[in-house]
């Protein structure tokens, strides 16, 4: 086990890597905002907080995508709004800013200790 691979970090990468994925999808549903018959789609965080709450999660535990239920559809069957996706994407663009912020407090707490230690 290397000084950078901990818990925390680990924790942290698992987590930026989440917030990727969820932009990427919130992305994805903006692209197909016009494709006739898409579905929105978002992941979900619930059952990955669950399981790491419950000591699930491992290095390859990755987040659901599921499509999103409840949203009012056109005619043509799609059900993406910009409204709700652009909430999204701030939203987890304020996530990942945190998650690096923790991530860069992390690397300065190691980086203090490997100095205090000369």
């Amino acid at each position: 086990m290397s000084l950078i691979d901990t818990a925390q970090i680990n924790a942290l990468a698992r987590f930026l890597d989440s917030t990727a994925l969820r932009q990427q999808t919130v992305t994805t549903n903006i692209a197909n905002v016009d494709t006739p018959g898409y579905r929105t789609k978002d992941v979900d965080f619930r059952s990955l907080l669950q399981a790491a709450n419950d000591g699930l999660i491992s290095a390859n535990s990755q987040p659901k995508i599921l499509e999103v239920r409840g949203l009012m559809e056109r005619p043509d069957g799609n059900n993406v709004s910009l409204e709700r996706e652009g909430l999204a994407l701030a939203a987890t663009q304020l996530q990942f800013q945190a998650g690096v912020q923790l991530l860069r407090s992390e690397f300065k707490r190691l980086q203090t200790a490997i100095n205090e230690g000369k």
